[in-house]
């Protein structure tokens, strides 16, 4: 190696950023800009100069503004690596999910990322195709590797409610939508009080029972709405119809819709959500059925669209920027406090939103 190689390839100093020429003796390289050098400049400490750097609170304004313009003059950016390891924190939470594409799955993790950056913090997302104990152990390594915090999992199964999956130990964990509250710190929408409020609505109309499109049998969410639409019936001492399982897409609503127009004491319908109840609703008009003046329809969600069905969907309306504020607010709990998960279930509010599509039954 000669002597010019060698000088190329002298390693930057820790901390700050390069300045000046090109940075090696001589100034042909440039030189990295360091706290003290903005402390100089400011006419302030390095430990002021640090506090501004990490948004500690305690600086005055005039004082802040002052150092912040002399890291605009001298090009400083914080190490955030170095900050990392020094302060055994990465300012980022990791989301794990299996299904993206519902609206629940995707609103929520708008939610998550909104409330995490007003916090300062970023998050890393990581979805999961098969709900398997390898792939979901094989997502917490991944986020590892990436260096996060904490991490929140958005799992719409049964996996974590039966003890299929085991996340590891010493992790700060916040599970989304399960049944897992004995283990985990769980955040979720009450998903039997709107399922009760749907049905009780349909029943107080007048209608003689409610027939029922279901969620996924492998889903916790679908299955809690289920279970709440059936205990509601038989405290009324109503018939219980069987009831007709989709996929949460309009499509399956559609093909349940075809089945329910041929059963000729169907005058209500609760569909476990807004797009199978869009799917509902074409069925019905194709069928030549008027909602909600032969049959009433409502679903769950409060999608924004919900609003602009025709007609407008009754609809049990869950708050997903709720839900993911608590999931932030629970994982910085964690990392702030150092304590593991705590076992529990955050349960949202949901309330009924009436519109056009429920009724009264003809006669």
């Amino acid at each position: 190696m000669n002597p010019k190689e060698a000088e190329q390839r002298v390693p930057p100093p820790a901390g700050g950023v390069w300045r000046g020429g090109s940075g090696v003796p001589g100034g042909r390289r440039r030189q990295r800009v360091s706290m003290a050098d903005v402390a100089k400049l400011a006419g302030v400490s390095s430990q002021t100069v640090s506090r501004v750097a990490n948004g500690h609170a305690g600086v005055i304004d005039s004082t802040r503004e002052q150092v912040l313009a002399a890291m605009r003059q001298l090009g400083y950016r914080p190490n955030s690596a170095a900050r990392a390891l020094r302060y055994g924190q990465f300012n980022t939470i990791g989301v794990i999910l299996f299904n993206l594409s519902t609206t629940g799955n995707s609103r929520t993790v708008e939610a998550i990322a909104t409330h995490a950056a007003a916090e300062g913090y970023a998050i890393t997302l990581i979805p999961i195709d098969i709900p398997t104990q390898d792939n979901v152990l094989g997502a917490f390594t991944r986020m590892g590797e990436l260096a996060v915090d904490a991490v929140i999992v958005i799992m719409e199964s049964h996996l974590l409610d039966t003890g299929t999956v085991q996340l590891p130990p010493g992790v700060h964990v916040v599970v989304v939508d399960s049944d897992a509250g004995d283990r985990y710190s769980v955040v979720d929408t009450d998903q039997a009080d709107g399922a009760r409020q749907a049905v009780r609505h349909l029943l107080d109309l007048g209608h003689r029972t409610v027939w029922h499109v279901s969620g996924p049998e492998t889903s916790y969410a679908g299955q809690r709405r289920t279970e709440a639409w059936r205990a509601v019936l038989q405290e009324a001492g109503r018939p219980v119809p069987a009831p007709l399982h989709g996929d949460w897409s309009a499509e399956s609503g559609h093909a349940a819709g075809l089945a329910l127009a041929q059963e000729p004491g169907c005058t209500a319908v609760f569909a476990s959500n807004d797009q199978m109840a869009l799917g509902l609703l074409r069925a019905f008009h194709e069928r030549g059925l008027s909602v909600p003046s032969d049959i009433s329809v409502v679903g769950f969600d409060d999608t924004p669209d919900a609003a602009f069905f025709i007609p407008p969907l009754t609809t049990v309306h869950q708050d997903f920027a709720e839900v993911g504020r608590r999931c932030v607010q629970g994982a910085l709990r964690q990392i702030r406090t150092r304590d593991g998960s705590r076992p529990g279930t955050d349960l949202v509010p949901v309330r009924l939103v009436i519109r056009h599509s429920t009724a009264p039954p003809r006669g």
